[in-house]
């Protein structure tokens, strides 16, 4: 099966569309990609190297974007969306209000991927304080199948996002992707209970699940995704866990399970709110916050004997 980094694969389509929508346009924040080379290269009037001021980047995606672009904006996952919250509170999502515009705030390096940077380059927030925006949809993918299947939806749907991807390759959790405007999709069935994980968390759990009769579900539109069909397919599951490499009880994957699963059984998985300083592996990173795969299949038998 192929590894592949979700950032290479998305911007690989993406470079494809440029050949034939001349509406879309690029800007970085001295944040480089192989592929980035090319779209530099052969779209340069096209392509915007704005340097380390992501502040800058979004004021400049948004003039791009009530011009009448499609605009993607790129750089480290943390800094595109704290470095510069006002400017994307403000900007973009007050702005969208009145003015359509087609803006994908792009951030490599979601969760702990950067385990090795330390508490600077962790990223456990983004999920909750985007998810409050008005008007903006979060897409948290697992692999580079879903990635790559997203860069469709950001052409047709005129709307912020942001696009949340992580900083490592991994493999296709499955061959294909079916009904993906659903917002989630599911890797295994089983009885009784339920894991909703999303992003890395999925490819973890996937690993976990095999070792249960549980069901398991990927969830990457965290504020967008089908509450009815999602809950059709919960009907008969008494527990669900939910899992994310982000802080839990603040806003994020948990609050979006919480509240509309409240005649369920719900144990919420993920950071507590403290940063960790110690550098180590990633899964180090999640032990530390009892996140490790022994941590999971614990709580897994703890909820399958309720």
């Amino acid at each position: 099966m192929q590894i592949k980094a979700m950032r290479d694969t998305f911007l690989t389509s993406l470079y494809e569309k440029m050949k034939s929508d001349k509406t879309i346009f690029f800007v970085a924040a001295d944040f480089g990609a192989p592929i980035l080379d090319k779209i530099r290269e052969d779209y340069p009037d096209r392509f915007i190297n704005v340097g380390i001021a992501e502040q800058n980047l979004v004021n400049v995606a948004t003039g791009l974007a009530l011009e009448g672009f499609t605009v993607y904006a790129y750089a480290i996952a943390p800094f595109i969306t704290m470095r510069c919250y006002e400017q994307i509170r403000v900007n973009i999502s007050v702005l969208s209000h009145v003015r359509p515009m087609n803006i994908n705030l792009i951030g490599v390096g979601a969760g702990v991927s950067y385990a090795m940077s330390g508490p600077t380059h962790h990223c456990l927030e983004d999920l909750s304080i985007m998810s409050t925006l008005p008007n903006m949809e979060v897409f948290s993918p697992s692999d580079y199948m879903t990635a790559e299947a997203y860069v469709q939806r950001t052409l047709s749907i005129k709307k912020p996002k942001y696009v949340r991807f992580d900083a490592k390759p991994m493999i296709a959790l499955k061959d294909d992707i079916q009904d993906f405007d659903n917002g989630f999709r599911v890797l295994q069935k089983g009885k009784k209970l339920a894991i909703i994980s999303t992003g890395y968390m999925s490819q973890k759990a996937m690993e976990i699940a095999k070792e249960f009769d549980i069901t398991l579900i990927d969830l990457y539109f965290i504020n967008t995704y089908d509450k009815s069909k999602l809950a059709k397919l919960l009907k008969d599951i008494n527990t669900i866990i939910t899992i994310e490499e982000a802080f839990k009880s603040s806003g994020g994957l948990d609050a979006q399970i919480n509240f509309n699963f409240k005649d369920k059984k719900i144990v919420n998985l993920g950071f507590e709110k403290k940063y960790t300083f110690e550098i180590g592996s990633r899964e180090f990173v999640h032990e530390e916050n009892g996140l490790g795969d022994k941590d999971i299949r614990e709580e897994i038998k703890k909820a399958l004997q309720w």
